[in-house]
């Protein structure tokens, strides 16, 4: 079943480390001032110690991503990713028709396999073998699924068992939310993908990498017997835009480009996206964090003001 459409939108996954809760609204808000498409959080209890201090404050994802869907009226919004080692899957299925009754049926699910191992460690949560934690992805990915849809559900895996659960009410959106799975693992996150996924979600990557992962996916539906293009597919990016080449220049000098990132000026972002919304690519979605400086803040008024619609006005040419 196919329950997105082909409209190429933009969005903004920003992370709740180190920002109060009130930076984080004015964020989210102005994201929907700007027209952006959508909008996310994420799901982790401690700052990640690679890009922030760990023993910062981090807001909680899911209360976080129900206060600000109260506070907003036309974005998407979504989380990237739940880790499906965190909550009870009927729970988590609770969780998610209560958010988007909230947001008036606005609520696109993320889950994935969890990684981050030292937030584990420190709420005593299990952290299970890699292969474990995606097997237990996708009885959570099945659960959620039929909670969302039917009356009752009875489920006897091997991780979860239901008997006659109910999940009432159910969500706004029509036939269910959408649900997104995280991952690029290719052996079995990707099959995972193809068998229970509405939306695959990674992080931005060169072209080519995108081209084999894409032809993974393909493969992996082939299998389950799925049509690849059912699935809708989106990129995080790292983005720095200047209005002017100086501007770029003097951004460059200061740190590079970044891993998986990209610095330059407008024009220069949308004939580096183009190629990506040629090969599938549905939703830009790009990182940005509320207690980021001013220079953050532009990019992401950049990308609003000429970025976004470029990208969308040339791709659709294209489709034609």
């Amino acid at each position: 079943m196919r329950i997105f459409g082909d409209a190429i939108r933009f969005g903004i996954h920003s992370g709740q480390q180190n920002a109060t809760y009130d930076q984080y609204l004015h964020l989210w808000q102005r994201a929907e001032e700007l027209g952006y498409d959508w909008a996310s959080d994420f799901d982790h209890f401690i700052p990640m110690a690679s890009v922030a201090d760990p023993a910062g404050p981090c807001l909680e994802g899911l209360t976080l991503l129900a206060a600000v869907a109260a506070k907003t009226e036309r974005i998407r919004c979504g989380n990237l990713v739940i880790g499906v080692t965190y909550r009870n899957p009927a729970i988590l299925a609770k969780m998610a028709t209560t958010i988007d009754q909230i947001s008036h049926g606005r609520l696109e699910f993320g889950i994935g396999a969890g990684w981050y191992e030292a937030e584990h460690q420190q709420y005593g949560i299990p952290f299970p073998p890699a292969g474990t934690r995606i097997r237990m992805l996708a009885e959570t990915a099945q659960i959620l699924r039929q909670l969302w849809s039917q009356e009752t559900t009875t489920f006897h895996g091997r991780y979860y068992t239901l008997n006659e659960a109910r999940c009432e009410p159910k969500g706004v959106q029509q036939p269910r939310i959408p649900l997104w799975i995280g991952g690029g693992g290719e052996q079995k996150t990707m099959r995972v993908v193809a068998e229970y996924a509405d939306g695959w979600n990674t992080f931005g990557m060169p072209l080519e990498d995108w081209q084999h992962k894409l032809a993974v996916l393909a493969e992996h539906c082939r299998a389950v017997g799925r049509d690849p293009r059912d699935i809708r597919k989106s990129l995080v990016f790292r983005v720095q835009l200047a209005e002017s080449q100086a501007e770029v220049d003097a951004l460059r000098r200061a740190g590079g480009d970044r891993p998986a990132g990209f610095i330059g000026t407008p024009e220069e972002c949308v004939e580096y996206l183009l190629p990506y919304a040629r090969l599938e690519v549905g939703d830009f979605i790009f990182g940005m964090s509320a207690s980021q400086g001013p220079d953050a803040w532009r990019t992401m008024e950049l990308i609003a003001e000429k970025v976004a619609p470029a990208v969308k006005a040339q791709a659709a040419a294209t489709m034609r």
